[in-house]
């Protein structure tokens, strides 16, 4: 056997060796086409629910054995576009949640002026707020706001409390925020998966109010995935889309180590997540998130980081096949 064939069978090992996401090359921001980053921070979701921090170093943990081809798009995306893991953003002053949102932004700043497209993991769902705020109206964006597809079983969109249990910018309140910053492009953003018995009648009124497109779980189930993702298509066009992507989207029997699940209707199947994911395919992606994240409460095969992976893996390949056709911004 081959010394190369020998180092990619341990390469695909997730337990062996020093866990980057993906089996990256740990590198600076300067001169990367993606930058892969952990955002491990908690307080932004404001309960007792506070591992989501642990996020990042789970993923990496198990990522080495999703480093692999993609075969619906006939590509490696390794080899298509060059990717590094840049590491995690310093947050040394974690429980304030303000603060760290503010350093995610200036760290994002940095991300955003090298030119890479940022694909994040976290951390609980206030990241996007920071991530957000630099990358709205930022160079990937060429100054444009971005646009949101946004799949979770909650809106984010909460605007009748000012707080949540401390939190401003809270994982409860950046759908909101990033509209009034002209950050975000309302109308030309989609939300799809929301589902649950709510605290309020009128929870998604302040989705539409700003003028979200909304797709709950109960109108995908009654529409369909390809009636859905024509209307994604439809919606975002060739403008600059971000992904977000709550992992309480999906049926907590296939993720359960999640933060906030809504155990009362089912949620997405991998299959379905997938398919709604691919309806930005080729369009003008500048980066995304996989979030709020439970290691502590996943099963021992690591079932919830395992599909956070995979989740990842679609959002990187999608971004790495732009780069190879010369799609990129």
């Amino acid at each position: 056997m081959t010394d190369r064939y020998q180092t990619a069978m341990m390469e695909n090992l997730y337990w062996w060796g020093v866990p980057t996401l993906f089996r990256c090359p740990h590198e600076h921001v300067e001169g990367q086409d993606i930058a892969l980053v952990g955002v491990p921070h908690s307080t932004g979701n404001g309960t007792t629910e506070r591992d989501q921090h642990l996020g990042p170093r789970a993923l990496r943990n198990v990522s080495a054995v999703g480093r692999r081809m993609h075969s619906g798009f006939n590509l490696d995306p390794w080899s298509a576009a060059k990717i590094a893991d840049i590491g995690d953003v310093p947050l040394p002053r974690a429980n304030d949640n303000e603060a760290c949102i503010a350093d995610i932004t200036a760290f994002f700043g940095t991300v955003d002026a090298a030119g890479a497209r940022p694909f994040s993991v976290g951390g609980d769902h206030s990241i996007t707020g920071g991530i957000l705020q630099a990358l709205g109206r930022g160079e990937l964006a060429r100054e444009e706001p971005v646009c949101l597809l946004h799949l979770d079983a909650h809106t984010d969109v909460f605007t009748k409390v000012d707080h949540f249990l401390g939190a401003k910018k809270s994982a409860a309140h950046w759908g909101a925020y990033l509209a009034d910053q002209g950050r975000v492009d309302p109308t030309h953003s989609m939300q799809i998966g929301l589902r649950g018995h709510a605290r309020t009648l009128d929870w998604l009124q302040p989705s539409y109010d700003f003028g979200y497109n909304v797709v709950t779980m109960k109108d995908f189930r009654r529409r369909g995935v390809s009636d859905v993702v024509a209307q994604v298509k439809e919606v975002i066009g060739n403008r600059p889309v971000y992904i977000t992507f709550d992992l309480d989207c999906l049926d907590p029997t296939i993720a359960p180590g999640v933060s906030n699940i809504e155990p009362g209707e089912k949620g997405f199947d991998i299959d379905e997540a997938v398919a709604l994911l691919h309806s930005v395919r080729g369009l003008n992606i500048i980066g995304g998130d996989v979030v709020c994240m439970m290691p502590t409460k996943d099963n021992p095969n690591q079932i919830t980081a395992l599909t956070a992976m995979a989740v990842m893996f679609e959002m990187i390949s999608m971004a790495a096949e732009n780069i190879a056709k010369g799609n990129a911004s």
